[in-house]
């Protein structure tokens, strides 16, 4: 992600970002380019990817190129206003799902890549404080290392 935020979004640039929050809210996960297409009345996905990439260019979208569906508004609010390791009760939910999801993930197609991503997140549970998730995982992440070896 870049240092900090280069521009605030144009009108359709926002429109965008609000139709992406509006999608994850709504379905617990981030659209597709088709969707976006449909949804915002684009003629291709090419125009999709165009948007989406001027946006994360700018600070204003995150994405894992790993993985589909991984597009995220950066929340402008939080920026420079975080000053704890705590994390709401819904952004802990919404964090152990995603965190769980990709340990399903690993799971299904089992790498060395996979095993040191998930010990990151792991770590970043308990920097978190979110102890509990930690340790399952860690649980789980223990049989995944076994199984590999």
């Amino acid at each position: 992600m870049n240092e900090s935020i280069n521009h605030l979004p144009t009108r359709r640039q926002k429109a965008l970002l609000d139709f992406i929050s509006n999608f994850i809210e709504a379905n617990g996960y981030s659209p597709s380019y088709r969707e976006i297409q449909e949804g915002m009345g684009y003629k291709s996905t090419a125009t999709v990817s165009i948007h989406v990439n001027n946006l994360i260019n700018k600070g204003l979208i995150i994405r894992n190129s790993r993985y589909a569906r991984s597009i995220e508004p950066v929340d402008l609010n939080s920026i420079g206003s975080f000053t704890s390791n705590q994390i709401q009760p819904n952004q802990e939910k919404w964090l152990v799902e995603k965190v769980e999801h990709l340990f399903k993930e690993a799971e299904g197609d089992l790498n060395q890549l996979a095993i040191k991503d998930l010990e990151a997140l792991v770590i970043t549970l308990r920097m978190l404080g979110l102890d509990g998730a930690a340790q399952s995982f860690t649980l789980r992440l223990g049989n995944l290392k076994n199984k590999i070896a």
